[in-house]
């Protein structure tokens, strides 16, 4: 009979966010969604969504619509 060998998961690394990441997270924010950010920062969208919160900044790509001006 083989015998079952247990894998050891390792943790995943993590990579600290270096000024460059937070400025182009910044920049890219609100212009390119946030899969295309997190490409481009070879991080998850997860792990660019949670920074993007911490510093208060918005991801999403959509834009608020205002009301249509009320006619007198």
């Amino acid at each position: 009979m083989a015998k079952v060998v247990a894998r050891s998961k390792k943790a995943p690394a993590r990579r600290p966010w270096s000024k460059d990441d937070i400025r182009m997270l910044k920049s890219m924010a609100r212009k390119e969604p946030a899969a295309k950010i997190a490409k481009a920062l070879k991080r998850t969208e997860a792990a660019t969504r949670q920074k993007a919160t911490n510093l208060g900044v918005s991801v999403s790509m959509n834009r608020k619509k205002r009301a249509p001006a009320k006619k007198r």
